[in-house]
């Protein structure tokens, strides 16, 4: 189990110290958690004081690298600039926030093209992260891989590598594996995940993942639809994250749970998880 590094979504609302807190109690040793409200824009003051007592309280407990989320409401390929522009503003004080905890992780949905193209989608947001990465950040900022429902941009690997082919400063980038989003896009990690990395491998380069959502599926292979369910009771299956938590390539790659739970019933997930890990 060395190097095992797994989390759960947690709530900013409660402040950083809690959630640092409240994975040690889910026997995590990471944490995924938005800057801001989810739905909305408006971000708490950011309180120092509180910021480093998780810092003391992450070094005390050996924790990994901690993943922050962008609001799902960015949507940087919109077609109203007002919309671009909100996108813009708030991943850069997102990132501004982020410095304080340095060399950590901060991850963000592509977006949906509403009917202009993924080709004009794919310069939109290659444009936005051009305009908002710098030489200086320590922060890593991650693409995830989306399931494609509707107009929805990243559904294939090929679609993530295009953005990052644009953007200048690509050490910066790196991108999150979502289980259920790829599963639900159509790649079988169920009947053979060594293809899927192979395959992420020959179309990205596995050098840029930098993180997994784990989440099983409500829907079926290929459904477009983005359901999580919890971990073994979708149609992924238990068999595929014994495989995914045991895949040498995989076994450094810090991993967080999006499923739909309670802290106790993450609490149990990762107690099933690594019970897993050989």
């Amino acid at each position: 189990m060395n190097n095992f590094v797994i989390g759960a979504h947690q709530s900013f609302s409660k402040g950083f110290l809690q959630m640092g807190k409240d994975a040690k109690y889910i026997d995590s040793n990471t944490f995924q958690f938005f800057m801001r409200n989810p739905r909305g824009s408006r971000a708490k003051k950011f309180d120092e004081k509180d910021a480093d007592n998780l810092k003391d309280f992450m070094k005390e407990n050996s924790f990994g690298k901690i993943l922050c989320h962008a609001p799902y409401t960015l949507n940087p390929c919109s077609d109203k600039e007002h919309v671009r522009e909100f996108a813009h503003i708030v991943m850069e004080d997102d990132l501004k926030r982020m410095e304080y905890f340095p060399n950590n992780l901060y991850n963000f949905h592509p977006g949906s093209h509403v009917g202009q193209g993924v080709d004009l989608a794919i310069d939109m947001i290659s444009s936005l992260l051009n305009e908002i990465l710098n030489k200086d950040m320590t922060t890593t900022v991650l693409l995830e891989t989306m399931a494609g429902k509707g107009t929805e941009v990243g559904r294939s690997f090929d679609e993530i590598k295009r953005i990052i082919d644009k953007v200048e400063l690509k050490e910066k980038l790196g991108v999150c594996l979502d289980t259920c989003h790829i599963y639900d896009a159509g790649y079988d990690i169920v009947e053979d995940l060594d293809y899927v990395l192979d395959e992420f491998d020959r179309v990205i380069g596995l050098k840029y993942l930098k993180a997994i959502h784990l989440n099983d599926s409500k829907n079926p292979f290929k459904s477009h639809k983005d359901r999580h369910e919890k971990i073994g009771e979708g149609s992924i299956g238990l068999d595929t994250f014994n495989n995914i938590v045991n895949n040498e390539r995989l076994k450094d790659i810090p991993m967080f749970l999006e499923t739909p739970n309670d802290l106790d019933g993450y609490k149990e997930e990762i107690e099933l998880l690594k019970s897993l890990r050989k």
